[in-house]
């Protein structure tokens, strides 16, 4: 699955840095470095469902938008 890759894409649709997003999700609660985020941007490290979550809230968006091009 490549749900870094969208989570990307939906960062730069909305003109934001990483550590714009990172800054936005600590003020939500969630607890995460610059150096995490980009590691989940990468499809290094498993997203956690309260960032998933954060993330919907920051982008705007509907959790379907995260699982684009979702391929088996």
């Amino acid at each position: 699955m490549d749900i870094g890759n969208n989570i990307r894409a939906l960062r730069k649709s909305a003109q934001m840095k990483q550590d714009d997003v990172v800054a936005q999700m600590q003020l939500l609660g969630i607890d995460i470095t610059r150096s995490t985020y980009a590691k989940i941007e990468s499809n290094i490290m498993n997203i956690k469902v309260s960032e998933l979550c954060a993330l919907k809230i920051i982008f705007n968006c509907e959790f379907a938008d995260f699982f684009q091009n979702f391929q088996l």
